[in-house]
């Protein structure tokens, strides 16, 4: 099977975890001629399969499931309990007890490859690292697709050498969490641009390669097919979909003029993450530790309290740097909407490329 043979257009829906991307938005993207994604991090391996059950009710189209690979929690405590002292004015406004930040937990990822081998789906996908070669062999055997998310090209050689079949190659403009394998304190909020990105990786491996970044246009994705990406990852274009699970507050803050700009923090997970700058952000990103899931974890209840209280400005606004870009269409409309966009795109390409080839034949 290749990447081209699970959607009738090379637009793929990110997978976003925390209630983005649930069954409703994936099946509207896979029945429009996408591929959708349900995210399975954060839930429990029952969650998992039971948004697949809905999944296969509304829809009979390919979709794909993504993993959160398990984390090493080994973080100093001391770095944590400052972390949690820095917060101290948080739980006092929001009335919120932090979370425990005791970092156990592997997102029940066996429990969750046990059932995606005993009921397969067309597509997986694994985020913050690569598993060994047997989990791959064991998808090749039932048939499922395996992609893995990659910021390097020294990580996509990895993918490549333990048997994965694609590549979602993760640009610095994406927005959400950063799937580096590993998250390397010294490197905050450096990271490799998407286009720079596909070509460092086109030239490492032989993998096809789904790119994610900040797309937001069909002719953003002509230009990353056209720099050698076999598909296009969008997930802060389909966030204000009807169909996404995203708080409201969310969704109406990615065209909000008081929300100019992204960055990427560790504010409240840990992990680098792009997201809109808001206060919770600019007040505690500068001291949060690269300690995740403890960070995650103690932030969860106070980002809650702040979406109940209708406070976005204490919640987890992750986009990409194309925010401004989204639009209100339901999820079916958008990719439709997109797909005519890159027809569109690659017609004017064409045209170009022949007006050059009729000067350079006149001279």
């Amino acid at each position: 099977m290749a990447l081209t043979d699970l959607c009738r257009y090379p637009i793929v829906q990110a997978p976003m975890a925390g209630g983005a991307s649930g069954p409703a938005l994936a099946a509207a993207v896979s029945e429009a001629g996408g591929l959708g994604f349900l995210a399975a991090g954060y839930k429990t391996a029952d969650g998992m399969y039971q948004e697949i059950k809905q999944m296969r009710g509304l829809t009979n189209q390919p979709f794909g499931v993504n993993l959160f690979m398990p984390q090493d929690p080994h973080t100093d405590p001391a770095a944590i309990e400052v972390y949690r002292h820095q917060l101290a004015g948080e739980v006092t406004w929001y009335e919120t007890p932090l979370g425990e930040a005791d970092g156990g937990g592997d997102d029940n990822y066996e429990a969750k490859l046990a059932i995606l081998r005993e009921d397969p789906v067309p597509v997986v996908s694994f985020t913050f690292g690569c598993p060994e070669r047997p989990v791959f062999d064991a998808f090749a055997k039932v048939g499922t697709y395996t992609i893995v998310t990659v910021t390097t090209p020294q990580e996509a050689q990895a993918a490549q050498w333990a048997g994965a079949d694609a590549v979602c190659v993760q640009g610095v403009e994406a927005g959400g969490h950063q799937g580096t394998y590993r998250d390397d304190p010294q490197v905050g909020g450096a990271g490799i641009g998407l286009l720079t990105l596909i070509g460092l990786v086109r030239e490492t491996v032989q993998l096809p390669i789904v790119a994610a970044g900040g797309l937001m246009r069909g002719a953003q994705i002509a230009a990353v097919l056209a720099a050698g990406a076999d598909a296009a990852q969008l997930g802060t274009a389909f966030l204000a979909c009807p169909e996404s699970g995203a708080n409201v507050l969310h969704k109406q803050a990615l065209t909000n003029p008081l929300f100019v700009r992204t960055e990427l923090t560790r504010a409240f997970s840990g992990r680098p993450a792009r997201g809109l700058v808001n206060r919770f952000m600019r007040e505690h990103g500068p001291y949060a530790p690269a300690a995740y899931p403890q960070v995650h974890q103690l932030t969860a209840g106070l980002r809650k309290a702040a979406a109940e209280a209708g406070d976005p400005q204490g919640m987890a606004l992750w986009a990409g740097q194309g925010h401004r870009l989204a639009r209100e269409l339901p999820a079916g409309r958008l990719v439709e909407v997109l797909a005519a966009e890159l027809d569109d795109a690659a017609a004017e390409l064409t045209q170009t490329l022949q007006n050059l080839k009729n000067m350079r034949s006149a001279s």
